[in-house]
């Protein structure tokens, strides 16, 4: 009702198609085709689309679905790596009115089909090397009373073009993704959001078969996401962005949407490898990436004949996970410009950034690090982020110390969950979206993340947190990789239980490992177990700290015995 009053307390207000017009980024593909329409908008080997190009084969893409029968509001799924058809899906499938469901590449055909399902997607596109996959999860399907969804298939570009099994349970008259855009119209009318919380993608949190979380973003999220990812990651225009991100996760960090914003070039990498990363650089002058800490680490540990001297400077944007300050000082030192933002898949991905302060400067490198470490404030998209005693809904004290957990409220917080109000009511309970991430605020009012709730680790009454144990194990100058979690105690409840990688050609030992720990932190916080171990990783880089938890319970509880070997 107060909202209404103040409405209609101006005289001479009126809301028309002249001055409202639902938020979309939609429009920043129709601003950039014309804007910069001869600009190299795709690269990909020696595959080169303009800004003029992209317009006309998303317009072509939307009008083919159209005509196959996708109506406003249908999920058009895709399972493909970061190659240009998965970045014209982006536009291609919102135009015509639909909602992008952009799957995991790692998933196996049994969690594909559980999230076909699901979303009730009626197509999916499928890239040349995911095919066996995607078939295997449409076979399962058939054995359901669900209806299949139609498969196109995304060929390799410049290679022979392999074709769809007709062995496999798929509809007749499958297609192929370049007959499908050659189909399409150039004239075909763009069907523009009727409201701009109308959903524009779904995005699935990793879970289990049982109960898939798919997260709902709205026209208007995106738009506003978009805007500042391009903001905190200091984007001008006709910016030159590698893709290393996955576009099928938070699409691309929201970045698909955003380079369109500033006319930039979108160079496709199928496969993410030190090599690739330093060659695309030299190659295309990049300006612009992004990636997990763990492709940051790919990047400060490459070989030295991957190596090249960058053409200028480059801007990373890091998130998904907390970096080890010694890492960002490493990129640092490589010519790197780091940008930490920090956020969840119910933000959009990016929902805050460590926004860096001159007087920082003055700092040794590694006290800048560790600064650059937190996971600072909310950007300009999102209202607010906060640390909250979750229980009670107050703010946690400035103090470093005191330990809440993380929380959001904004534009770019999520519309909910498929099919889950339950869960959703939950997420949003007293006003806030709960992430489910531990941390503190400084005196500064920056946030630091602490851990997830699942993963502190509680010793003796203490709590511990593990980001902190992995930030000192960083440190050491023979590990690659390193996680911690607790391992079960009969004494404490649990310990800290590391599991680390070595660097090619470096050696140490457990007992070495807790000593130089114990040296850097309070002995309870020290590891007192180590295992050699190769990380589990999701496809974003994160580490699959479940899977560590496992094996850390087997163990059972710590006896006199301090280390482990595997």
């Amino acid at each position: 009702m107060e909202q209404k009053k103040s409405v209609e307390s101006m005289e001479g207000m009126i809301r028309c198609s002249a001055n409202h017009v639902p938020l979309s980024p939609i429009s920043f593909l129709e601003r950039s085709a014309s804007v910069y329409r001869d600009r190299v908008a795709i690269v990909y080997g020696r595959v080169k689309f303009t800004w003029r190009d992209t317009l006309e084969r998303c317009t072509r893409l939307a009008s083919a679905i159209t005509h196959l029968g996708i109506s406003r509001g249908d999920v058009v799924a895709a399972l493909a790596p970061n190659i240009p058809a998965m970045y014209e899906l982006h536009f291609g499938v919102p135009m015509a009115g639909a909602v992008l469901c952009t799957l995991n590449i790692r998933h196996d055909s049994a969690m594909v089909s559980t999230l076909l399902k699901h979303s009730e997607a009626k197509m999916i596109f499928v890239d040349y090397q995911l095919l066996d996959t995607a078939q295997g999860a449409l076979e399962i399907l058939s054995k359901t009373r669900t209806k299949l969804p139609r498969l196109v298939l995304i060929p390799e570009c410049d290679k022979l073009q392999p074709t769809i099994s007709n062995s496999g349970p798929t509809v007749a008259g499958d297609l192929e993704y370049e007959t499908l855009i050659a189909m399409g119209k150039t004239d075909f009318d763009i069907r523009w959001p009727n409201d701009e919380w109308d959903p524009i993608a779904l995005n699935y949190t990793s879970g289990t078969t049982s109960r898939p979380k798919g997260v709902i973003y709205s026209h208007r999220g995106a738009h506003l996401n978009s805007l500042a990812a391009v903001l905190l990651n200091e984007m001008g225009s006709m910016p030159v962005y590698l893709w290393t991100v996955p576009m099928f996760h938070c699409n691309g960090w929201c970045l698909t949407w955003g380079v369109a914003a500033q006319g930039g070039t979108n160079v496709c990498l199928r496969n993410v490898t030190a090599k690739g990363i330093f060659d695309s650089i030299s190659q295309h002058r990049v300006t612009h990436m992004g990636g997990a800490p763990t492709v940051l680490n790919m990047i400060i540990n490459a070989p030295v004949g991957d190596q090249r001297p960058l053409p200028g400077k480059v801007a990373v944007m890091t998130g998904g996970a907390p970096p080890p300050p010694q890492v960002l000082f490493n990129m640092k030192e490589l010519g790197f410009g780091v940008f930490h933002s920090y956020g969840l898949t119910e933000t959009y991905g990016p929902g805050t950034v460590c926004t860096w302060k001159p007087e920082w400067d003055l700092l040794p490198p590694d006290k800048q690090a560790k600064i650059n470490a937190r996971q600072g404030l909310h950007h300009l998209g999102m209202e607010e982020v906060d640390i909250k005693d979750p229980v009670t809904m107050k703010s946690v004290p400035p103090d470093a110390k005191t330990i809440g957990e993380v929380m959001f409220r904004g534009n770019t917080v999520m519309n909910g969950y498929l099919k889950d109000i339950k869960a959703t009511e939950e997420s949003f309970k007293g006003g806030w979206f709960r992430s489910g991430d531990l941390g503190v605020k400084h005196p500064d009012g920056y946030i630091e993340l602490k851990d997830r709730s699942k993963d502190i680790i509680i010793s003796g009454g203490e709590n511990i947190s593990t980001i902190e144990v992995e930030a000192v194990l960083f440190s050491h100058p023979a590990i690659l990789e390193a996680a911690v979690v607790g391992r079960p105690d009969d004494h404490w409840g649990e310990t800290p239980c590391a599991f680390v990688k070595l660097k090619e050609g470096c050696n140490a030992n457990a007992n070495e490992i807790i000593k130089f720990c114990r040296n850097k932190l309070p002995h309870y916080m020290a590891p007192k177990t180590v295992v050699f171990y190769d990380l589990p990783k999701t496809s974003t880089g994160k580490t699959q700290k479940y899977i560590l938890k496992e094996k850390a319970k087997a163990m059972g509880s710590l006896s006199k015995r301090s280390s482990s070997k595997m």
